[in-house]
């Protein structure tokens, strides 16, 4: 059988300062274990995120891995969060590794939180018949061997780290960093799309370095830490973690005994400029590790507990979709491709949502929308939100959270399925909000989402804190 990836555990030994071992003695009764997996595939296998590539990968810049920190609480309820170098999660690969955890190790699924860093520079990842179709023999091999090794590998990494449970201290602090910028710019040409793919200076950014510190007697120590930024700096085509897999390693070599995680922000709408090589993703890199050493030296708040996991599912609804009549005629016409009401629909895209009415008799009109909340305390609250979450969700439940606690907000968890636009983007239109929906395979999308799509989300996260 092909060996697409090796399994690690980290043990680490370095010492920490004194008071910092007190500090532990008294943690308030967690326990936390961590755990590490090399995930670099072994055989060549095509990228995913850039479409100009033709080639597999056969080389890496870095290796890619995945990550879990499993925390306990003094009344026992436990979570796992799993951090890894992909550039999403398929909604199968979340629904198997919960279920085969939740039998293993009665975790329920609202205590299992999987991120994605969104590198462009990892693996495809295909797991349902319409994202397998349009790829050759080869490719669907290779993508099916290696996603069922994921998969074993994610369940392992889970078991190892509830293994690993130990007395544990967790502190929160924040800093900032300020290399991402708002990448949507307004067309000077009315004629064009409305909204470009360009640094704007001027849009909305969040900017915070969320930092969630481990500490164990015995000198070793976690760091969990996110930032709302593309992780695409790298155009190679080669394995690699990009800027969010840079900061891990730096932090890991300049702090012997430190296991680094990165969870992704809402950054749908942000990139970290400038942009396009190697050295670039190692400069945002050292950049985002120096915010965590400085997020180390800010006060930090001793996290208590309990902590109190929910998970719930929201329905968000599609604009109307197109009918059969309506993508023939799309498909009949000369140009290659066309506007449906405000939606730039590629031909790929229009024969794909054909297959799909000849599958199942329509398009889909909702989509079963995952929320997550993990409160650990009165001192922290961390959100998780599914796809690729523009940066006005941060935004805005910070916003409406404040006074509450400290507010942390992630997205590209649990299923990454599109683009999740704020009301704002729809209106506005462009890549995100609209032509983004060409490209997405593990779950076809029959056009944009509905304006109601960021109130029902907010709601829904208001809901699950109530």
């Amino acid at each position: 059988m092909l060996l697409l990836f090796s399994v690690s555990l980290l043990w680490l030994h370095s010492q920490l300062p004194a008071e910092d071992v007190a500090a532990v003695r008294t943690g308030g009764g967690w326990q936390a274990g961590v755990a590490v997996a090399e995930i670099t595939p072994q055989a060549p296998i095509m990228l995913e995120g850039f479409a100009s590539r033709r080639e597999p990968a056969r080389e890496k810049e870095t290796d890619l891995f995945a990550k879990a920190l499993a925390l306990q609480d003094a009344h026992g309820t436990r979570l796992v969060m799993i951090t890894m170098d992909l550039i999403g999660i398929p909604r199968p690969l979340r629904e198997r590794v919960s279920r085969r955890i939740e039998d293993r190790y009665q975790l329920p699924p609202a205590s299992l939180l999987m991120n994605a860093s969104h590198t462009h520079c990892g693996p495809e990842l295909r797991m349902t018949e319409t994202a397998l179709e349009e790829l050759t023999p080869q490719r669907q091999k290779r993508t099916k061997e290696y996603c069922a090794r994921l998969e074993d590998a994610l369940c392992g990494l889970v078991g190892r780290a509830l293994g690993m449970l130990r007395p544990a201290e967790l502190r929160y602090s924040h800093a900032r960093a300020g290399f991402a910028m708002n990448r949507r710019l307004q067309n000077s040409d009315p004629s064009g799309e409305p909204y470009l793919n360009h640094p704007n200076p001027d849009g909305l950014v969040d900017h915070s370095v969320p930092v969630l510190q481990v500490l164990w007697q015995g000198g070793k120590r976690a760091v969990l830490f996110g930032y709302a930024c593309h992780n695409t700096t790298l155009y190679v085509n080669r394995y690699a973690g990009d800027y969010a897999g840079y900061a891990q390693q730096f932090l890991e070599e300049d702090y012997p005994g430190t296991t680094a995680l990165f969870l992704s922000g809402c950054g749908g709408d942000q990139s970290g400029y400038p942009r396009g090589t190697v050295e670039q993703s190692r400069r945002h890199g050292r950049t985002l590790a120096t915010a965590v050493e400085a997020a180390w030296g800010n006060r930090q708040t001793i996290i208590r507990g309990p902590l109190v996991t929910k998970w719930e599912r929201v329905t968000i609804e599609y604009q109307t979709p197109p009918t059969r009549a309506q993508l023939a005629a799309h498909l009949a016409a000369d140009h290659a491709e066309s506007s449906f009401r405000d939606y730039e629909l590629t031909r790929p895209h229009a024969k794909r949502l054909l297959r799909e009415l000849v599958r199942h008799g329509k398009l889909r009109t909702s989509y079963d929308y995952p929320v997550q909340t993990l409160q650990l305390g009165n001192q922290l609250l961390v959100i998780a939100l599914a796809g690729e979450v523009v940066v006005d969700y941060a935004l805005r439940l910070k916003r409406e959270l404040a006074g509450r606690c400290a507010v942390w907000v992630s997205g590209y968890n649990n299923d990454v399925f599109a683009y999740i636009p704020s009301r704002r983007l729809l209106l506005e239109g462009g890549y995100e909000p609209r032509r983004s929906m060409n490209y997405y395979t593990t779950t076809v999308q029959p056009g944009p989402f509905a304006h109601s799509i960021e109130d029902r989300i907010v709601e829904k996260v208001h809901e699950l804190l109530r």
